[in-house]
């Protein structure tokens, strides 16, 4: 069963969090060392910024769905 949306809330900034902090740890240079796509710490970095962006867009098409079929 796929976990609520509450739930999901909460997990996947944690998650995105706890990545970034290990990615803090490894890096000698973090911030400096982040512009390499082949380096763990360009995808920690990329991903809480990918997250909000994608839910922004996914409830954009659903409420452009529901604008549409209703009209």
């Amino acid at each position: 069963m796929f976990l609520s949306l509450p739930t999901l809330t909460v997990l996947i900034p944690l998650v995105s969090l706890a990545g970034l902090f290990y990615s803090a740890s490894v890096e000698e240079n973090f911030p400096q060392g982040c512009t390499s796509t082949t380096s763990l710490c360009f995808y920690s970095l990329l991903l809480p910024v990918t997250i909000p962006v994608y839910v922004f867009f996914h409830l954009w098409t659903w409420m452009g769905i529901k604008l549409f079929r209703h009209n």
